[in-house]
């Protein structure tokens, strides 16, 4: 499991590590690290570090330290180093140790940035480290933007200038790097848009703050991670031990996203489907996906919140093309007032913004928005849930006592008490209308199967991601060649990313 922290965790990871260590040490360890991470980019870039020319954007901070003693490292393998002092002041050590090795430093000017920045092969950005935040100060910001020009490479210095280490905003201009390289242990908004857009690929280097670190705010599971909680059929296994899933989703007007939430709970493994809803969504779903067992709801019944006409099941989805008006209401107070767990995704969400009342219940409860039904149920504008998205998510599981899986370009899973754990699969074609049905089908079938709320939540975003990467043609590591897909096509492609696990 891949683990991340906060800033201040962080800090205090060092101070205790660095009581036991000579001074200095654990800045050299960052520095060396980081120059073979840069002589390892310029050798493939180049062919050899010897030649090349690196631009060094250095500010205040212990940060600024780091680049210029890796600064250093490389103007003695041959590199012309140069180096734009941006800060009100500059690591002594680190500046005294780069001119030894023939490196140059330059007081911020913005013409002798802009073609440093032009002119360099590799851009080492030191401006601000993980105490920044809030929007770049002067020259950061400018120099923040000129990064964009440069036909270089661009490596951040622990975090790119202008995200913010803790929770990813982004409140200005930040650098756009194409690695960075981070010290001792991931950071949270490394992994949290909108700063893991920021980020690039991520190297980790490791500087001894293992044994100092608490516990952290935020997880990403592994594939390893998954298979383990996955669960799988044994001899013994019937469909009823394997799990029954309710559906209730769908109407005469909206049928499509009951065919793909009962296809993504199917494909997914669920022993059995039960699909219950109006007259047409059941014709559909009885002809595209015959293993469902499907009900024809009587508003009458429905309307005494009685869903016994359906059958047992072992958790419910509801929601997804549902409808807004009175008798979906009444579906989903039935959906909910019973003791199994419920996953509320898409018009269950705005029923449930309506009436808060529907989520009174003991049973676990798992909500799926999107930023802009997370704002509805938090009452806060969408571009403050999209701004700050592990800050809201946190906050709506504690306050609607709910297991929350806000999906989007990076998708958190928040429980109270637990870490934020942080979706690492899935392609850009995933924004595409109904994929998300499919996510609550196989989500729902993890919750019928046994899985408690966070991990059926968690598992079914990895499981759908890698689904995602497969159907777009690039297999289950996103890479080159993929192509447009439908929210169909991932539900089809379940069982291939099963199989990788």
């Amino acid at each position: 499991m891949r683990t991340a922290y906060t800033s201040d965790q962080i800090r205090a990871a060092e101070l205790a590590l660095m009581a036991r260590l000579p001074e200095g040490a654990l800045m050299d360890r960052a520095a060396a690290g980081l120059a073979v991470v840069c002589a390892h980019l310029l050798a493939g870039s180049r062919g050899r570090v010897y030649g090349s020319r690196v631009a060094l954007l250095i500010g205040s901070g212990d940060n600024g330290g780091d680049a210029l003693y890796a600064g250093a490292r490389l103007a003695r393998r041959g590199a012309r180093v140069e180096a734009v002092l941006a800060g009100s002041r500059t690591h002594e050590g680190g500046l005294a140790a780069l001119r030894a090795a023939g490196g140059r430093a330059h007081p911020y000017d913005i013409a002798r940035a802009r073609d440093l920045l032009a002119g360099a092969d590799l851009v080492v950005d030191g401006l601000v480290g993980i105490g920044g935040g809030g929007a770049l100060r002067e020259p950061y910001g400018t120099l923040a933007k000129l990064t964009a020009e440069t036909g270089g490479l661009i490596v951040a210095v622990d975090v790119p200038s202008g995200v913010d280490a803790s929770s990813g905003r982004v409140e200005g201009p930040a650098v756009r790097a194409h690695l960075t390289v981070t010290f001792g242990a991931f950071k949270a908004g490394l992994l949290v848009d909108p700063g893991a857009a920021h980020v690039g690929a991520v190297e980790l280097v490791d500087i001894g703050l293992g044994s100092f670190l608490p516990d952290p705010e935020v997880t990403a599971l592994t594939a390893d991670d998954v298979a383990d909680l996955l669960p799988r059929p044994g001899a013994e296994s019937d469909k009823y031990r394997r799990g029954v899933v309710g559906i209730a989703a769908g109407s005469d007007r909206y049928t499509g996203a009951a065919v793909l939430s009962v296809g993504g709970a199917v494909r997914a493994g669920a022993g059995m489907v039960r699909f219950a809803s109006t007259a047409e969504p059941v014709r559909l779903v009885r002809a595209r996906w015959p293993e469902a067992v499907t009900t024809v709801l009587d508003p009458a019944l429905v309307l005494k919140s009685s869903l016994d006409e359906v059958g047992r099941v072992q958790a419910w989805v509801l929601g997804p093309g549902l409808g807004t008006g009175p008798e979906a209401h009444a579906v989903a107070r039935a959906v909910l007032s019973t003791g199994v767990p419920v996953l509320v995704d898409a018009d269950g969400l705005t029923l449930v913004a309506k009436d808060r009342t529907l989520l009174r219940r003991t049973a676990p409860t798992v909500l799926t928005p999107h930023a802009g039904e997370l704002s509805r149920l938090l009452g806060v504008p969408r571009e403050r849930v999209e701004a700050g998205r592990l800050e809201h998510v946190r906050r709506a599981a504690a306050e609607l006592g709910a297991t929350v899986l806000l999906k989007g370009s990076t998708t958190l899973v928040a429980e109270e008490h637990r870490p934020v754990r942080v979706n690492t699969t899935g392609t850009p074609w995933l924004a595409t209308g109904g994929t998300g049905d499919v996510l609550s089908g196989i989500a729902g079938a993890l919750l019928a199967a046994g899985l408690t709320g966070y991990d059926a939540a968690s598992c079914a975003a990895y499981v759908h991601g890698m689904a995602a990467r497969v159907a777009a043609g690039g297999g289950v590591a996103a890479g080159p060649g993929q192509a447009p897909i439908a929210a169909l096509d991932v539900a089809e492609a379940l069982p291939e990313a099963l199989r990788t696990l």
